[in-house]
C-alpha cells in the first residue's frame, strides 16, 4: 500500500474516534468551570446564611448511592427538589458548619431550577441558616458532596471585601475570623488557580469553544491563516471578557448562548464552502470572539473574583483560556495537520466530514438553546 494511502487509513479512524466522542458529548453542558460554589454571609444580627449552588442531578445521585438506593429516573426540577428534601438527614452527614470547632445544626431549604440552556443540568440552590453562637470568634466549613475543587466566598458585616477560599471536596476550610477583616489573598496562588480554571474552561469542559477553535483551524492548515483568525478571536474575547467583568457590558445568556452555538455552525459551514482565508472571515471571527468573551464572563462571574486580586484573577483566567485554545490547535496539528495538511485528499477526507459533524452539533445546540 502506498505511503499516502496508509497515512490516510491511519488518520481517518483516529480522527473519527475523536469526533464521535465530541459529538456524543454534545448533550453535556457546553462550558462549565465547576458544578459547585458556596457563599457565606454573616449578618449584623449575628446570623449566618450559607448558599450552596450545585448540579442537582449529580447531588441526588450521590445521596441515593450513599443511602443504597437506585438512581432516580425522573430528573425534572420538581422531582429532584422532592428527593433532596426527603434526603435531608443524609445530606447533613457530609457537611459541617462549625463555630470555634463546635458543630451547629442549621435550618436547610432546598430549591431546584432548570439549567440555563437545553444542555445544562438542573441547578440546586441549598440555603443553610441559623444563629451564630454567642461569643463565637471563628467559622469553619466542610462540604464533602463534591469531588472537585470549588470556591467558597465569605462576607461579613465588618468587612466590605469578601474572602474567597478554594477547597477540595471534603476539605475543611481555614478558620474565618468573625471580628476581623478578611485575610490577604495570596497573589501567586490566585494566579495559579485562575490560570488552571481558564485552561479547563476550554479543555476539557468547553466543548463549544473547542469546536469553534477546531473550526478555525480546519479552514486552512497554513500558519498564517490560523494566526490571523486566532489573533482576531483572542483580541475580541479579551475585550468583552474584561468589559463584562467590570460591568460595562451585560447581555442575557439566553441571547449569548444560542449565538455562540450559531457562530460555531457558521464557521463549520464556511469551511465546507471555502478553501482559503477571506478578509470577511477574519472580521466575522472577531465578531464571534466578542460573543464567546461574554460566554467566558458568564462562567467566570459564577465563581466570583477576589476583589483585592481582581486584575490578577482576570488576566490569568484569560491566559488560561489562550493556553487551552493553543492546546486544541496543537492537538489538531499533531493529529492531522503535520503529516496530512498538504495531501490531495486532506480537504475531502478530513476538512469536509469533520466540519459537517461540527455544524450538525452546533445546529443542535442552537435549537436547544432557542427553545428555552
Amino acid at each position: 500500500m502506498p505511503s499516502s494511502s496508509r497515512q490516510r487509513w491511519l488518520v481517518g479512524p483516529a480522527l473519527g474516534a475523536v469526533i464521535v466522542a465530541l459529538f456524543c458529548g454534545a448533550a453535556v453542558c457546553a462550558h462549565e468551570i465547576g458544578t459547585t460554589r458556596v457563599s457565606v454571609l454573616f449578618q449584623e444580627g449575628r446570623t449566618y446564611d450559607v448558599e450552596i449552588v450545585t448540579d442537582a442531578a449529580a447531588l441526588v445521585e450521590k445521596l441515593e448511592a450513599s443511602a443504597g438506593s437506585s438512581a432516580a429516573a425522573d430528573t425534572t426540577p420538581a422531582r429532584l427538589q422532592s428527593l433532596l428534601t426527603s434526603s435531608d438527614e443524609t445530606f447533613r452527614r457530609r457537611l459541617k458548619v462549625a463555630f470555634d470547632a463546635s458543630d451547629v445544626r442549621p435550618a436547610i431549604a432546598y430549591s431546584v431550577a432548570p439549567g440555563i440552556d437545553g444542555t445544562s443540568a438542573p441547578v440546586a440552590t441549598i440555603r443553610l441558616t441559623g444563629q451564630i453562637p454567642p461569643a463565637a470568634r471563628h467559622f469553619t466549613w466542610t462540604y464533602a458532596w463534591t469531588f472537585a475543587s470549588y470556591a467558597m466566598t465569605v462576607r461579613s458585616a465588618v468587612s466590605e471585601n469578601p474572602a474567597t477560599e478554594w477547597l477540595e471536596g471534603g476539605q475543611r476550610s481555614a478558620p474565618f475570623a468573625l471580628t476581623s477583616p478578611a485575610p490577604p489573598v495570596d497573589r501567586l496562588g490566585t494566579a495559579r488557580r485562575y490560570l488552571t480554571l481558564g485552561f479547563t474552561h476550554i479543555v476539557p469542559k468547553g466543548l463549544d469553544h473547542m469546536l469553534f477553535v477546531l473550526g478555525i483551524y480546519l479552514l486552512s492548515g497554513r500558519a498564517r491563516s490560523v494566526l490571523w483568525q486566532v489573533s482576531a478571536f483572542t483580541v475580541a474575547h479579551s475585550i468583552t471578557l474584561g468589559l463584562s467583568m467590570y460591568g460595562l457590558v451585560a447581555v442575557s445568556p439566553r441571547i449569548v448562548e444560542p449565538l455562540i452555538a450559531l457562530s460555531i455552525a457558521y464557521v463549520a459551514v464556511e469551511n465546507i464552502l471555502l478553501s482559503d482565508l477571506k478578509a470577511w472571515r477574519v472580521v466575522l471571527v472577531f465578531a464571534f470572539g466578542l460573543l464567546h468573551g461574554m460566554g467566558f464572563a458568564g462562567a467566570l462571574k459564577e465563581l466570583g473574583l477576589p476583589r483585592s486580586e481582581f486584575v490578577t484573577a482576570l488576566l490569568t483566567f484569560n491566559l488560561g483560556v489562550e493556553a487551552g485554545q493553543l492546546a486544541v490547535i496543537g492537538a489538531a496539528f499533531m493529529l492531522v495537520g503535520w503529516q496530512c495538511a498538504n495531501r490531495v485528499w486532506y480537504r475531502s477526507c478530513i476538512v469536509v466530514p469533520v466540519s459537517t459533524l461540527i455544524a450538525c452539533t452546533a445546529v443542535y445546540w442552537t435549537i436547544e438553546r432557542l427553545s428555552l
